[in-house]
């Protein structure tokens, strides 16, 4: 037997040492290993020898056993190194290449704008406020002094859902419906989108809005002129020259438009400003006592002030931009330089 096993062991490790890959390394392991194995065999034959023959025959079989299943082992870890090698010859890195820069995304203009006017606000002590977007008529235009007979409503051009639910035309429903739930004072903006029928190079159906107003005792338009003159000088300068305009709103009472020195011509006149030296930047007033009513504050003990402005538009005459269209076409040229 022992002329037998050592010829068998001897077989063994030539058919592990010519194996090529895993594959047929475990088939050297079945071929001697396995229950039916040429090795595994020769332990049924110790009940044929002698019995002082047994302990010696069964002790060389498990010494071959045991180094066979050591040098498969170790031609395993051979071939899975040889096989890394390889991939790693074939996946050959070049440290020699020039890096490749990473394209770093940038914020949208629009929402760059958005931060910095929010920014100036909320350094001024306002907070953010918000409101949906799917409004109903009444807080719209009713609770704002827009009954359905008024004219002002042709001005908005507005997509209606139903009769009573449309889409907002502006982002001041959120003064109404904040100061349905605070009682005076109140500082706020509700920077937001809102929605016309409206598309051209200064329109679009769908534009961003930030609406603002502070309520409390004693507020009046001096306070309304220094808060708003503040942030047309931080957000377009402090030389901007700026002047405060006559106007109506059905909401304010008295109500004024904003205009500053135009960006492009410094005054001078231009295409821009036809000729005039001016831009618009916002409206605002003071909030009309009907506005007070319908959400229980009383007129004769508060008063306050609103105003509001298209961040569209300010980014426009912030950034020198003439096609309002540009910020939607997502024209990766347009948006890298900002």
């Amino acid at each position: 037997m022992k002329e037998k096993l050592e010829q068998l062991s001897a077989e063994a490790e030539s058919a592990l040492v010519a194996a090529k890959d895993k594959d047929e390394v475990m088939k050297v392991r079945t071929r001697f290993l396995g229950r039916k194995g040429s090795i595994s065999l020769q332990v049924r034959q110790l009940g044929t020898l002698p019995k002082e023959e047994r302990p010696s025959a069964g002790q060389l079989i498990n010494q071959i056993k045991s180094k066979l299943e050591q040098d498969i082992d170790q031609r395993l870890i051979f071939l899975n190194e040889l096989e890394k090698q390889k991939e790693l010859k074939g996946e050959t890195l070049d440290i020699t290449l020039p890096g490749r820069r990473l394209a770093i995304g940038k914020k949208h203009p629009i929402t760059q704008v958005t931060n910095e006017i929010t920014d100036i606000f909320t350094a001024m002590g306002f907070e953010i406020a918000e409101g949906p977007e799917v409004e109903l008529d009444f807080y719209n235009f009713e609770a704002l002094n827009i009954p359905r007979d008024h004219p002002a409503r042709d001005m908005h051009d507005t997509f209606y859902i139903s009769e009573e639910v449309l889409l907002r035309t502006h982002t001041s429903p959120v003064q109404i419906r904040t100061m349905e739930k605070l009682k005076p004072p109140v500082s706020i903006i509700s920077p937001g989108k809102s929605y016309r029928c409206d598309s051209d190079v200064s329109h679009t159906p769908m534009f961003h809005q930030v609406e603002g107003f502070m309520v409390g005792e004693d507020i009046s338009f001096s306070h309304l002129k220094g808060v708003l003159t503040i942030f047309a000088h931080r957000m377009f300068g402090e030389d901007s020259a700026i002047r405060f305009r006559p106007s109506f709103f059905p909401f304010t009472e008295p109500s004024a438009e904003i205009d500053i020195q135009c960006v492009i011509c410094k005054g001078g006149g231009c295409r821009v400003c036809s000729g005039s030296g001016w831009l618009e930047i916002l409206g605002s007033g003071m909030v009309h006592p009907a506005v007070f009513k319908t959400v229980g504050y009383d007129p004769q003990q508060v008063s306050g002030f609103a105003f509001g402005m298209g961040i569209e538009r300010i980014a426009m005459l912030k950034y020198g931009i003439d096609d309002i269209r540009l910020f939607f076409e997502n024209d990766v040229r347009f948006l890298q330089q900002f």
